[in-house]
C-alpha cells in the first residue's frame, strides 16, 4: 500500500453517535483515509462493501439483526469473498473469546480492538493501516485476559521456544496450514507436526481442540510482537 494513497474505509456501527464519530475522526485526517460507506445491521454492511470495494472495513461486533456476532461473521464472510479487505474489529468487551473466533481463519489483515481505543487517535490509525498492508492488531487488554484466561505465566513462555520453533509459529500467525509451513521453512508435514506440538507442550496449552490452542499460540505471538 503507497504511503500517498488514501485507504478507502466503510464504516458498520448501528449506534448512531458512535457511527457519526467515528466517521469524523476518520473525516479529520482525509489525506489518508476515505470513508466510502457506512452500514448499521450485518446486511447493510455486506451490501455496501459489495458495492464500494474498500480497503478496510471498521466495525463493531454487535450489530443487526441478532446483536451477537455480526462483525465476527462479516470478518469471516470477507475472508473467503474478498481476502484483501481488512477488518478492524471494535468490541467494548475485553474477554478474549471474540478475538479467538476472529483469528481462527488467520490473522493477516485483522485487528481487534476495544472501542476505548477510538479516543485515541493514533492508535486506531495505526490498526486500519496495518490491516490494509496485511498485518495484524490485537488490544493489549484482550491479550492480558486471555493470559489469565488460560492460567499462563505472567512472564513470556516464547522465549522456552527453540528459533525453529519459532518460525514455525510466525508461519501460524499468518494462518498457514501444515502443509503450508511445510513448504514455506522446507519441512516435511510431518517435522512441521512435531514442531507445533512441541510449540503448543512449552507454551503449556490446556488440552482443547487443535484450532483453539493453534489460535492462542497465535494470539500470544502477536502480543510479542506488538510489545516490541
Amino acid at each position: 500500500m503507497s504511503a500517498n494513497t488514501r485507504l478507502r474505509i466503510v464504516v458498520g456501527e448501528d449506534d448512531l453517535l458512535m457511527r457519526e464519530g467515528i466517521q469524523q475522526i476518520l473525516r479529520s485526517h482525509e489525506s489518508d483515509f476515505e470513508v466510502v460507506g457506512v452500514g448499521g445491521s450485518f446486511d447493510e454492511v455486506v451490501d455496501v462493501v459489495e458495492r464500494e470495494q474498500p480497503d478496510v472495513v471498521v466495525t463493531d461486533i454487535r450489530m443487526p439483526p441478532t446483536k451477537t456476532d455480526e462483525g465476527i461473521r462479516i470478518a469471516a464472510r470477507l475472508r473467503d469473498a474478498h481476502p484483501r479487505v481488512g477488518v478492524v474489529l471494535l468490541s467494548q468487551y475485553a474477554g478474549s473469546s471474540y478475538a479467538v473466533r476472529l483469528f481462527e481463519g488467520g490473522s493477516s489483515g485483522r485487528a481487534y480492538l476495544l472501542k476505548e481505543r477510538i479516543a485515541h487517535r493514533v492508535q486506531l490509525f495505526g490498526a486500519i493501516r496495518d490491516v490494509a498492508d496485511g498485518g495484524s492488531v490485537i488490544d493489549p487488554q484482550v491479550v492480558d485476559d486471555l493470559v489469565r484466561g488460560k492460567e499462563l505465566a505472567a512472564n513470556s513462555k516464547l522465549g522456552s521456544l527453540t528459533s525453529r520453533e519459532l518460525d514455525v509459529l510466525a508461519e501460524m500467525a499468518q494462518g498457514k496450514s501444515n502443509a503450508a509451513i511445510a513448504a514455506s521453512l522446507f519441512l516435511t508435514k510431518r517435522g512441521v507436526e512435531k514442531h507445533v506440538n512441541g510449540i503448543f507442550s512449552k507454551l503449556d496449552l490446556p488440552e482443547e481442540s487443535v484450532v483453539s490452542r493453534r489460535v492462542v499460540s497465535t494470539l500470544l505471538y502477536l502480543s510479542e510482537r506488538s510489545a516490541q
